[in-house]
Protein backbone atom coordinates (compact mmCIF):
# COMPACT_ATOMS: atom_id res chain seq x y z
CA UNK A 1 0.00 0.00 0.00
CA UNK A 2 1.27 3.62 -0.93
CA UNK A 3 1.80 6.46 1.30
CA UNK A 4 -1.02 8.48 0.62
CA UNK A 5 -0.24 12.63 -0.36
CA UNK A 6 -1.22 14.74 2.06
CA UNK A 7 -3.09 17.43 -0.53
CA UNK A 8 -1.69 20.48 2.22
CA UNK A 9 1.79 19.77 0.40
CA UNK A 10 0.76 22.13 -1.93
CA UNK A 11 -0.96 24.16 -0.25
CA UNK A 12 0.09 28.08 0.34
CA UNK A 13 0.21 27.67 4.20
CA UNK A 14 2.61 29.48 6.94
CA UNK A 15 5.71 28.04 7.86
CA UNK A 16 6.46 26.24 11.11
CA UNK A 17 6.90 29.15 13.46
CA UNK A 18 5.85 32.23 11.55
CA UNK A 19 1.66 32.10 12.54
CA UNK A 20 1.10 35.53 13.72
CA UNK A 21 0.10 35.99 17.37
CA UNK A 22 -3.36 36.95 16.64
CA UNK A 23 -5.40 36.53 13.29
CA UNK A 24 -8.83 37.35 12.45
CA UNK A 25 -9.97 34.04 10.42
CA UNK A 26 -13.96 35.35 9.84
CA UNK A 27 -16.03 37.78 11.30
CA UNK A 28 -16.97 35.00 13.74
CA UNK A 29 -13.59 34.42 14.77
CA UNK A 30 -10.23 35.42 15.84
CA UNK A 31 -7.50 33.02 16.52
CA UNK A 32 -5.45 34.03 19.20
CA UNK A 33 -1.53 31.88 19.43
CA UNK A 34 -0.58 30.98 22.65
CA UNK A 35 3.49 31.03 23.75
CA UNK A 36 4.06 27.16 24.42
CA UNK A 37 5.30 26.48 20.98
CA UNK A 38 7.27 22.65 21.16
CA UNK A 39 6.89 19.48 18.85
CA UNK A 40 3.70 17.67 20.29
CA UNK A 41 2.11 21.76 20.30
CA UNK A 42 3.36 22.82 16.76
CA UNK A 43 3.38 26.40 16.60
CA UNK A 44 1.37 26.72 20.12
CA UNK A 45 -2.09 26.53 21.12
CA UNK A 46 -4.55 28.22 19.18
CA UNK A 47 -7.26 29.76 21.23
CA UNK A 48 -10.04 30.90 19.59
CA UNK A 49 -12.56 34.01 20.49
CA UNK A 50 -15.54 33.62 18.86
CA UNK A 51 -18.83 35.89 18.60
CA UNK A 52 -21.81 38.34 16.22
CA UNK A 53 -19.73 41.49 15.32
CA UNK A 54 -21.43 43.93 17.17
CA UNK A 55 -22.39 41.69 19.41
CA UNK A 56 -20.58 42.72 22.63
CA UNK A 57 -20.13 39.54 23.76
CA UNK A 58 -17.75 36.62 22.76
CA UNK A 59 -16.72 32.74 24.07
CA UNK A 60 -13.55 31.70 24.31
CA UNK A 61 -12.58 28.45 22.78
CA UNK A 62 -9.67 26.28 24.57
CA UNK A 63 -8.26 28.89 26.41
CA UNK A 64 -4.68 26.81 26.56
CA UNK A 65 -1.72 27.38 29.08
CA UNK A 66 -2.21 29.63 32.12
CA UNK A 67 0.27 31.84 30.91
CA UNK A 68 -0.34 36.17 32.10
CA UNK A 69 1.01 37.16 28.83
CA UNK A 70 -1.61 34.69 26.89
CA UNK A 71 -4.45 36.23 28.94
CA UNK A 72 -3.39 39.58 28.25
CA UNK A 73 -3.24 38.88 24.03
CA UNK A 74 -7.08 37.22 24.59
CA UNK A 75 -7.98 40.44 26.02
CA UNK A 76 -6.24 42.47 23.50
CA UNK A 77 -8.29 40.44 20.78
CA UNK A 78 -12.07 40.78 22.88
CA UNK A 79 -11.14 44.66 23.24
CA UNK A 80 -10.79 45.18 19.35
CA UNK A 81 -14.39 43.29 18.72
CA UNK A 82 -15.73 45.58 21.78
CA UNK A 83 -16.35 41.98 23.24
CA UNK A 84 -16.53 40.60 26.68
CA UNK A 85 -16.19 37.05 27.41
CA UNK A 86 -19.50 35.24 28.51
CA UNK A 87 -18.10 31.26 28.50
CA UNK A 88 -15.04 29.39 28.13
CA UNK A 89 -15.62 26.20 25.89
CA UNK A 90 -12.63 23.59 25.90
CA UNK A 91 -12.45 20.74 23.42
CA UNK A 92 -10.72 18.21 25.70
CA UNK A 93 -8.70 17.83 28.89
CA UNK A 94 -5.15 18.07 28.22
CA UNK A 95 -3.16 20.71 29.87
CA UNK A 96 -2.28 22.53 26.77
CA UNK A 97 -6.00 23.25 25.65
CA UNK A 98 -7.59 23.13 29.01
CA UNK A 99 -5.10 24.30 32.30
CA UNK A 100 -6.57 27.81 31.59
CA UNK A 101 -10.04 27.50 31.62
CA UNK A 102 -11.27 27.40 35.26
CA UNK A 103 -8.85 30.32 36.40
CA UNK A 104 -9.68 32.26 33.62
CA UNK A 105 -13.40 31.01 33.76
CA UNK A 106 -13.17 32.79 37.30
CA UNK A 107 -11.58 36.18 35.74
CA UNK A 108 -14.04 36.45 33.31
CA UNK A 109 -16.77 35.34 35.49
CA UNK A 110 -17.81 33.26 32.79
CA UNK A 111 -19.17 29.95 33.04
CA UNK A 112 -16.55 27.03 31.82
CA UNK A 113 -18.29 24.60 29.12
CA UNK A 114 -16.63 21.13 28.68
CA UNK A 115 -17.42 17.18 28.04
CA UNK A 116 -15.36 16.67 31.24
CA UNK A 117 -16.75 17.59 34.84
CA UNK A 118 -12.85 17.90 35.86
CA UNK A 119 -13.06 20.50 33.00
CA UNK A 120 -15.91 22.56 33.78
CA UNK A 121 -15.66 22.27 37.33
CA UNK A 122 -18.42 22.43 39.78
CA UNK A 123 -20.13 25.14 38.39
CA UNK A 124 -19.80 24.47 35.10
CA UNK A 125 -21.53 23.42 32.02
CA UNK A 126 -21.39 20.02 30.88
CA UNK A 127 -21.89 19.54 27.15
CA UNK A 128 -22.98 16.75 24.82
CA UNK A 129 -23.73 15.86 21.20
CA UNK A 130 -25.75 17.97 19.66
CA UNK A 131 -26.08 20.57 22.51
CA UNK A 132 -25.86 24.01 20.59
CA UNK A 133 -24.18 27.14 22.68
CA UNK A 134 -26.61 30.32 22.20
CA UNK A 135 -23.97 32.86 23.10
CA UNK A 136 -22.50 36.03 21.77
CA UNK A 137 -25.04 36.84 18.67
CA UNK A 138 -24.17 33.30 16.97
CA UNK A 139 -24.87 29.78 17.94
CA UNK A 140 -22.06 26.95 18.29
CA UNK A 141 -23.02 23.22 17.80
CA UNK A 142 -21.61 20.67 19.90
CA UNK A 143 -20.10 17.81 17.76
CA UNK A 144 -18.78 14.25 19.38
CA UNK A 145 -15.48 13.30 18.27
CA UNK A 146 -13.57 11.16 20.95
CA UNK A 147 -10.38 8.85 19.68
CA UNK A 148 -7.92 11.44 20.53
CA UNK A 149 -9.17 11.45 24.27
CA UNK A 150 -12.60 9.91 25.22
CA UNK A 151 -13.99 13.61 25.96
CA UNK A 152 -12.92 15.28 22.56
CA UNK A 153 -15.37 17.62 21.29
CA UNK A 154 -15.64 20.02 18.01
CA UNK A 155 -17.41 23.13 17.65
CA UNK A 156 -19.20 23.98 14.45
CA UNK A 157 -20.01 26.97 13.89
CA UNK A 158 -22.68 28.77 12.31
CA UNK A 159 -20.07 29.90 9.37
CA UNK A 160 -19.60 25.95 8.34
CA UNK A 161 -16.29 26.13 9.95
CA UNK A 162 -15.59 23.73 12.41
CA UNK A 163 -13.42 24.01 15.53
CA UNK A 164 -11.64 20.72 15.56
CA UNK A 165 -9.48 20.81 18.57
CA UNK A 166 -6.39 18.44 18.36
CA UNK A 167 -8.60 16.11 16.28
CA UNK A 168 -6.94 17.26 13.08
CA UNK A 169 -3.80 19.39 12.81
CA UNK A 170 -2.88 22.09 11.12
CA UNK A 171 0.52 20.67 10.48
CA UNK A 172 1.13 16.75 10.53
CA UNK A 173 -1.79 14.43 12.25
CA UNK A 174 -2.99 13.49 15.58
CA UNK A 175 -1.92 11.18 18.20
CA UNK A 176 -4.61 8.99 19.54
CA UNK A 177 -3.51 8.78 23.16
CA UNK A 178 -3.23 5.20 25.25
CA UNK A 179 -5.02 3.62 26.65
CA UNK A 180 -7.82 6.33 26.75
CA UNK A 181 -7.51 7.17 22.76
CA UNK A 182 -9.69 4.60 20.58
CA UNK A 183 -9.10 4.46 17.30
CA UNK A 184 -12.75 3.14 15.90
CA UNK A 185 -13.97 5.92 17.77
CA UNK A 186 -11.40 8.14 15.88
CA UNK A 187 -12.07 6.82 12.23
CA UNK A 188 -15.47 7.56 13.13
CA UNK A 189 -15.50 10.69 14.20
CA UNK A 190 -13.12 11.71 11.44
CA UNK A 191 -16.26 10.62 9.24
CA UNK A 192 -18.88 12.45 11.58
CA UNK A 193 -16.87 16.11 10.83
CA UNK A 194 -16.30 14.86 7.38
CA UNK A 195 -20.11 14.85 7.18
CA UNK A 196 -20.45 17.90 7.71
CA UNK A 197 -19.02 19.24 4.90
CA UNK A 198 -16.75 22.24 6.68
CA UNK A 199 -16.41 25.21 4.78
CA UNK A 200 -12.79 24.98 7.32
CA UNK A 201 -11.21 23.69 9.75
CA UNK A 202 -9.60 25.22 12.85
CA UNK A 203 -7.59 23.20 14.29
CA UNK A 204 -5.69 23.03 18.03
CA UNK A 205 -2.12 23.46 16.92
CA UNK A 206 -0.93 25.13 13.27
CA UNK A 207 -2.70 27.26 10.57
CA UNK A 208 -6.12 27.13 9.80
CA UNK A 209 -7.05 24.40 6.57
CA UNK A 210 -9.20 26.27 4.33
CA UNK A 211 -8.57 24.95 0.67
CA UNK A 212 -9.89 21.84 1.23
CA UNK A 213 -10.78 20.62 4.30
CA UNK A 214 -12.82 17.87 3.35
CA UNK A 215 -9.39 16.27 1.53
CA UNK A 216 -7.82 16.43 4.89
CA UNK A 217 -10.09 14.70 6.09
CA UNK A 218 -9.91 11.88 3.47
CA UNK A 219 -6.33 11.62 3.91
CA UNK A 220 -6.58 11.42 7.66
CA UNK A 221 -8.74 8.56 7.08
CA UNK A 222 -6.12 6.89 4.48
CA UNK A 223 -2.72 7.66 6.97
CA UNK A 224 -4.44 5.67 9.33
CA UNK A 225 -5.38 3.11 7.30
CA UNK A 226 -1.71 3.05 6.20
CA UNK A 227 0.00 2.95 9.73
CA UNK A 228 -1.96 -0.19 10.33
CA UNK A 229 -1.03 -1.75 6.93
CA UNK A 230 2.66 -0.68 8.06
CA UNK A 231 2.53 -2.45 11.53
CA UNK A 232 0.74 -5.57 10.17
CA UNK A 233 3.76 -5.92 7.86
CA UNK A 234 6.33 -5.22 10.65
CA UNK A 235 5.18 -7.80 12.10
CA UNK A 236 5.22 -10.18 9.67
CA UNK A 237 8.98 -9.50 9.44
CA UNK A 238 9.75 -10.28 12.63
CA UNK A 239 9.23 -7.36 14.89
CA UNK A 240 8.04 -8.40 18.20
CA UNK A 241 7.15 -4.97 20.14
CA UNK A 242 5.89 -1.84 19.98
CA UNK A 243 9.58 -0.27 20.49
CA UNK A 244 10.66 -2.73 17.22
CA UNK A 245 7.67 -0.89 15.44
CA UNK A 246 8.09 2.52 16.45
CA UNK A 247 11.51 2.51 15.07
CA UNK A 248 10.54 0.39 11.99
CA UNK A 249 7.24 2.44 11.31
CA UNK A 250 7.85 5.87 12.35
CA UNK A 251 11.77 6.07 11.23
CA UNK A 252 11.28 9.41 9.21
CA UNK A 253 10.05 10.55 12.35
CA UNK A 254 11.97 13.03 14.50
CA UNK A 255 13.01 10.68 18.23
CA UNK A 256 11.31 13.10 20.15
CA UNK A 257 8.04 12.87 18.91
CA UNK A 258 8.65 8.92 18.85
CA UNK A 259 6.28 8.54 23.06
CA UNK A 260 3.60 9.86 20.90
CA UNK A 261 3.81 7.85 18.12
CA UNK A 262 3.94 4.60 20.35
CA UNK A 263 0.85 5.57 21.99
CA UNK A 264 -0.52 5.72 18.65
CA UNK A 265 1.13 2.41 17.94
CA UNK A 266 -0.49 1.08 21.23
CA UNK A 267 -3.74 2.24 20.33
CA UNK A 268 -3.46 0.92 16.69
CA UNK A 269 -2.36 -2.60 18.20
CA UNK A 270 -5.55 -2.75 20.21
CA UNK A 271 -7.84 -2.02 17.33
CA UNK A 272 -6.18 -4.94 15.67
CA UNK A 273 -6.53 -6.81 18.67
CA UNK A 274 -9.85 -7.02 18.31
CA UNK A 275 -10.41 -7.64 15.36
CA UNK A 276 -8.20 -10.94 15.11
CA UNK A 277 -5.26 -9.68 13.37
CA UNK A 278 -2.49 -9.49 16.02
CA UNK A 279 -2.49 -11.15 19.78
CA UNK A 280 -1.13 -8.78 22.04
CA UNK A 281 0.94 -10.95 25.11
CA UNK A 282 0.99 -9.84 28.78
CA UNK A 283 4.56 -8.70 28.83
CA UNK A 284 3.78 -6.36 26.03
CA UNK A 285 5.43 -8.91 23.12
CA UNK A 286 2.71 -8.57 20.01
CA UNK A 287 2.72 -10.99 16.81
CA UNK A 288 0.13 -11.78 13.73
CA UNK A 289 -2.79 -13.65 14.80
Amino acid sequence: MPAPTDPRAGWDLPAFGSLPRTSDLEPLVTRVLAPNPSPMTLDGTNTYVVGAPGSGQAVVVDPGPDDAAHLAAVEAALAARGARCVAVLVTHHHGDHAEAALPWGEHFTAPVAAASGAVAGPGGWLLAAGDRVDLAGTTVEVVATPGHTADHLAFRLESGAVLVGDHVLGRGTSVVTHPEGDVVAYLESLRRVHDLGPSALYCGHGPELTEDPGAVLEYYLAHRAFRERQLLDALAEGAGSVDDLVALVYAEVPREVWPAAAQSTRATLAKLAAEGQVVLGTAGEVRPA
